[in-house]
């Protein structure tokens, strides 16, 4: 899997590269600004690009606009932003409509290295991670803000966080301790709850996410 690092500050765009090399992906490429990390993603066409949100030239949401920017227009390419703090916003405007193949996590999440090492190749092969503390908050909001949400048991509450994070039915079974037939059942019963129904057009499990993630 082919990686382009985007991070304007040395020590920790070198980090990344050291950590990710060892863990075996291909570096495509590095960048310390986001004008040049649009350049060097539109001439590489890497599977993931990992990239800081806060970057120059105008050290405010610079990395973040590129993320998006090739989202559109390179829509094979896995993006994964790294943020110093909880950025509801910022996590909206990444994901959009399309959850697959994005990832929104903390910092600080860098340093658990194996579990970054796996969002990567998640985010890579086309699914989506979102920092459990992101997750956390939006859940925290939204239960104080929606009425559908209010809707839902502990157990469901449960599974619809571990969905946002981008898990599968299987790792959501493992984590809560249930089986997998259990989790297809609670899943179900969200997307009635949330009113999302089926249909031809719609993948109700991304639905749910975005709903979710809107509140």
């Amino acid at each position: 899997m082919r990686l382009i690092i985007a991070e304007d500050e040395t020590l920790l765009r070198e980090g990344l590269v050291l950590v990710l090399e060892r863990a075996g992906f291909e570096i495509a490429g590095t960048a310390a600004a986001a004008d040049t990390l649009l350049e060097l993603a539109e001439r590489v066409r890497p599977d993931v690009v990992v990239t800081d949100i806060r970057m120059p030239p105008g050290r405010a949401d610079d990395g973040l606009t590129a993320a998006i920017r090739i989202r559109r227009t390179l829509p094979g390419v896995g993006v994964l932003v790294l943020s110093q703090y909880v950025q509801r916003r910022y996590a909206l405007e990444l994901i959009g409509t399309n959850p697959a193949g994005v990832g929104y996590l903390l910092k600080e999440r860098i340093g658990e290295v194996r579990r970054f090492v796996d969002d990567v190749e998640q985010v890579g092969s086309g699914g989506t991670v979102i920092d459990p503390e992101v997750v956390r908050v939006m859940m925290t909001r939204a239960a104080h803000k929606h009425g559908d949400l209010e809707r839902l048991t502990p157990r469901q509450r449960d599974v619809l966080e571990l969905i946002a994070q981008g898990r599968t039915n299987a790792a959501i079974a493992a984590r809560l301790g249930i089986a997998e037939k259990s989790v297809v059942q609670h899943a179900s019963r969200i997307y009635d709850d949330l009113g999302l129904e089926v249909n031809p057009v719609d993948h109700r499990r991304v639905m749910a996410v975005i709903r979710y993630l809107s509140w």
